[in-house]
This record gives structure tokens, C-alpha cells and sequence, in this order.
């Protein structure tokens, strides 16, 4: 009998997605407006490889939160709001936040996820595998683009998303390469 060799993907806990639902939304999303902003300064391919969805309405939704990020790339003038339904937007993306993040570092592959149903996407298709594709070729490092914002306390940053990675076994950073060229 075959055994299910899919990662099991870590999911936030329910009294932790309760107290994040609390925390007010303008500063979230402002802090996460200035990362995205930050990454797509420090990758200027980024917005360039969404072509004609550089306009899109990215509405990412982690099920496992209380919230929904709308990420808009605007052409550049990027913007990021937190709301707490998901509106309207060209297409949706939507799994547990570890199944996103690990999109983004490259830990998960987005074909076994959506078709494991781990991943559901709505609305524009297209959109949505111009954003995975421009996300793949910019190699983001979440918390490397984190700790670059958070200047003298870079070091600290890095080290507690290593411990918090570890603990969680959600992936944080982009892995690095093993027995490169």
C-alpha cells in the first residue's frame, strides 16, 4: 500500500490567528505595504514579469488567518491593504499561511498544492501564474528583505526567524542551495 509522502503543512494555531485578528489593521498593512514596496525596489523584474498583470488585484488569502491581504503592483506603485473578507479582486489565492509563504521561498511546489487542494485559486488563472512565475524568478527571501528593514537589528531579526522556522516548521526564508554548480 502506497504511503502519503505530501508534507503535512503546519497550520497557524487558533488562539494565535484570534489574537492576530485583533491586532489593528492600518499598521499591518502599512508594514506590510513597506516590505512589498522594499522587494520590488531590491527586484525590479519582479512587476516587470506580471506583463499585462501588472494592474491585477492579487486578493491572498491565508485560511488560516482572520484576514486577507489585497496586494495591487499598480505598474510599480505598489499597494497592500489587510481587509477582513476578501473582496473584490482580479483573482484569489487562498491555503494555509504556511502553504504561501513556502510558494514564495520555494519549500512547496503550487502544482502539488493546488491539485492536493492545499491551494484553491479563483478569478483570473492567468494572473495568478504570472504572479507564481514572477515570485519563482525573483528568488524572495522573506525574512532576509525583513531583516535588511530592520537596520541595527538585522542580526537579531535573522537569528528569531531561524528559531521561529525551526519551531514551526513554517518556511521563513528562501533554503539555500545544496551542492550548487
Amino acid at each position: 500500500m502506497p504511503q502519503d509522502t505530501a508534507p503535512t503543512i503546519p497550520r497557524v494555531p487558533p488562539a494565535l490567528a484570534a489574537a492576530l485578528g485583533l491586532l489593528p489593521r492600518t499598521p499591518v498593512a502599512l508594514a506590510l505595504e513597506r516590505t512589498v514596496r522594499r522587494i520590488a525596489v531590491a527586484h525590479p523584474g519582479l512587476i516587470r514579469r506580471l506583463g499585462p498583470h501588472d494592474r491585477a488585484r492579487f486578493v491572498l488569502d491565508p485560511t488560516d488567518l482572520p484576514f486577507v491581504i489585497c496586494l495591487e503592483p499598480n505598474g510599480g506603485d505598489v499597494r497592500v491593504g489587510v481587509c477582513g473578507r476578501p473582496g473584490q479582486g482580479t483573482t484569489r489565492i487562498a491555503g494555509p499561511l504556511a502553504a504561501l509563504l513556502g510558494l514564495v521561498h520555494g519549500a512547496y511546489d503550487g502544482d502539488a498544492l493546488f491539485f492536493s487542494r492545499d491551494l484553491v485559486i479563483e478569478g483570473d488563472t492567468a494572473a495568478a501564474l504570472a504572479l507564481r512565475n514572477a515570485v519563482d524568478d525573483a528568488e524572495i527571501d522573506l525574512s532576509g528583505e525583513i531583516a535588511r528593514l530592520s537596520g541595527p537589528f538585522a542580526g537579531p531579526v535573522r537569528r528569531l526567524a531561524g528559531v521561529a522556522e525551526r519551531m514551526t516548521g513554517v518556511s521563513l526564508s528562501r533554503p539555500e542551495e545544496i551542492g550548487a554548480w
